[in-house]
């Protein structure tokens, strides 16, 4: 009987062996890349669309003043950009990416249907005001109150919903697939590209719904928008990759800190003996790295009795960190210094100048025709450049650069930043050379003191240093999220894709810096400064060369940033990758030339010995401790 049982037990247990090896669906990959490419682009649409006109909704269904409505909408889009991060922290910490996307689409979908209210509900703003003279009535608090929470509620979806761009990575990055730096490249590519369009149909078609079918039509399409965007993420649920994160990111970072400083007299073990870090369970990190070597001691074993539970957990997480751990925190202290290059990719005069730059400059694309094109619309070329340029570099550039050298070509996000930066120190050059020509025109033409004055000049000399920008943004931009997304551990991906944003929102506080640094002190003597109302009395083209001075002092930092930063992990990866090819080249020529094998067999020993140190990592100790001993037996003897 107890043999029946056995065998009984033997054969469930081989059934059950083969109903798990039996060939499952592997989830993520290409075909979730409409659901997830199609919600960021349809949420970026929605958003956006709102932003233009923003302001004249404020002021004429709400009658704020100029200075309030502007007030509000720069700590709208401030909140905008800081929420990201807020996000990220979350979501690798606690909810998880697709928790993070999801619930942010969610929250966003509401803001939009809240701003479509108050468009809708007449109680919801102010009666109308057919007698301005007689005196309007403001809008009350509770009108403001509804106002004000479908704005924080949009700017905190926006913090979840950009959690999508690390999503996304996480469907096609591979590492078993030999083309996987080239699929994550192109589909940072083509993510930003889809976006890129998203914003153009956002400020022409949304804008023109506003201006032409008013605000009910206008708030309604961007928050039918985002219903789609939320219900087309949902819809495929079931073929995402889900990483749900349960360890908190800040509790970590403050772990690292605190055992470090405990342990900083322990001196640190040699990287051949991982068995003395804590190594996080499932983890591909065994030993630390060695920049920041200080913040290693925060993850070494003293004791293992002492220091490590039964079930391989640390006893005390506040004097024994993991190596995950460790490499979090040194992941955002090395790429801090490069990460503040980005700053200056936002740092401007503002959109209001280009506007009224714009606007006192002839228009007409043909000279007989009557259609003028809008002052605001001139931002679509930077746009456009930025979608046309992405096509040429991965479909023409890339593809004809790999033919002529004969192998694949590839160049570093790191690079490829760097490549921004001085493509936006070009195009402030050529802004600032514009404005000095636009305005000696202007006051050869008579048009000193006319604001409305408008030039013989064509305003489509505005499109090289817009294109210029277009090109910088594709490079810099694109460049950032792949850098941070390699660079950063797997369980910070998110955070890696929030730093771009936390640099346009840094980049814009900057802005406002230099700005009121300007105003305050180009004034002299009772003459006007150089920002004034009158673009053509003012002197734009000396603030453009200010920001032109401080790119020029941000591209000699990046490089001293980029060099102490030293090789990214691609870089290191190929170098691995030479040095095995050379190796097996080297055992090929053995192998064809037995008699060199025999001439330098004394030279290669010592670099086998070394090899095989570097491929044993801590068995290589034993060995020379145990031929060691029998040296000494054989002494004795």
């Amino acid at each position: 009987m107890d043999k029946e049982l056995q065998l009984c037990s033997v054969d469930a247990a081989n059934e059950e062996e083969m109903v798990s090896q039996q060939p499952q669906r592997r989830k993520g990959g290409l075909i979730t890349m409409p659901f997830i490419i199609g919600n960021e682009a349809l949420a970026r649409m929605a958003s956006l669309g709102l932003l233009p006109n923003m302001i004249l909704y404020l002021m004429g269904s709400y009658r704020l003043h100029l200075g309030i409505s502007t007030q509000i909408l720069l700590l709208s889009s401030a909140a905008s950009n800081f929420t990201p991060v807020i996000g990220a922290f979350i979501a690798d910490s606690f909810l998880g990416r697709f928790l993070g996307v999801g619930i942010g689409s969610s929250i966003s979908f509401l803001g939009m249907s809240l701003l479509w209210l108050t468009a809708m509900i007449p109680s919801a703003r102010p009666p109308a005001c057919n007698h301005p003279s007689e005196g309007c009535e403001s809008a009350t608090p509770g009108q403001l109150a509804m106002l004000f929470s479908a704005l924080i509620l949009i700017a905190i979806g926006n913090g979840g919903i950009s959690c999508s761009l690390a999503f996304g990575a996480d469907q096609v990055n591979r590492k078993d697939n030999p083309n996987n730096r080239r699929v994550l490249e192109i589909f940072f590519s083509w993510y930003y590209a889809f976006t890129t369009i998203a914003v153009i149909i956002a400020l022409t078609g949304i804008v023109y719904i506003q201006d032409h079918l008013g605000w009910k039509v206008g708030f309604g399409v961007p928050a039918i928008l985002m219903l789609i965007s939320t219900v087309l993420f949902f819809l495929a649920s079931p073929l995402y990759v889900k990483i749900k994160q349960k360890t908190s990111l800040f509790t970590g970072f403050a772990q690292v800190s605190v055992a470090a400083y405990k342990n900083r007299k322990l001196p640190l073990p040699p990287k051949t003996s991982p068995e003395f870090y804590h190594q996080q369970k499932d983890s591909e990190l065994v030993v630390p790295t060695d920049k920041l070597r200080f913040l290693n001691k925060a993850c070494v074993i003293k004791d293992h009795e002492q220091d490590i539970a039964s079930d391989g957990s640390a006893i005390n997480r506040w004097s024994l960190c993991t190596v995950d751990q460790v490499e979090e925190l040194k992941a955002i202290i090395k790429v801090i210094p490069l990460w503040s290059t980005a700053i200056t990719m936002s740092i401007n005069i503002g959109g209001s100048f280009g506007l009224l730059q714009a606007k006192s400059l002839d228009r007409h694309i043909i000279s007989s025709s009557n259609f003028e094109v809008p002052a605001g619309s001139f931002s679509v070329i930077l746009i456009v450049a930025i979608l046309i340029w992405i096509i040429i570099y991965d479909r023409v550039l890339i593809p004809l650069a790999s033919k002529i050298r004969g192998k694949p070509v590839i160049i570093s996000p790191k690079k490829r930043m760097g490549i921004g930066l001085f493509f936006n120190f070009l195009h402030l050059i050529t802004a600032a050379i514009f404005e000095t020509v636009r305005r000696k025109e202007a006051i050869k033409e008579g048009y000193l003191n006319d604001t409305h004055g408008v030039l013989k000049m064509s305003a489509m000399w505005l499109a090289p240093q817009l294109c210029l920008a277009g090109i910088a943004e594709m490079f810099n931009v694109i460049g950032q999220n792949e850098f941070y997304y390699k660079e950063f551990p797997k369980s910070m991906s998110s955070v890696a894709a929030s730093l771009s944003g936390l640099a346009m929102g840094v980049g814009n506080l900057v802005s406002s810096l230099v700005l009121s640094i300007i105003e305050s002190t180009t004034p002299s003597g009772g003459n006007e400064g150089w920002v004034s109302d009158n673009i053509n009395k003012g002197h734009f083209d000396k603030y453009y060369w200010v920001i032109v001075g401080i790119n020029a002092l941000n591209l000699l930092y990046y490089l001293v940033c980029s060099w102490a930063y030293g090789p990214t992990v691609d870089e290191v990866s190929n170098v691995s990758k030479e040095n095995g090819s050379k190796v097996e080249e080297s055992t090929e020529f053995k192998h064809m030339n037995p008699h060199f094998d025999d001439k330098v067999s004394g030279e290669t020993s010592s670099k086998e010995k070394e090899l095989t140190e570097f491929k044993n990592g801590a068995q290589v100790e034993k060995v020379f401790k145990n031929s060691e001993q029998r040296d000494l037996k054989e002494e004795d003897l």
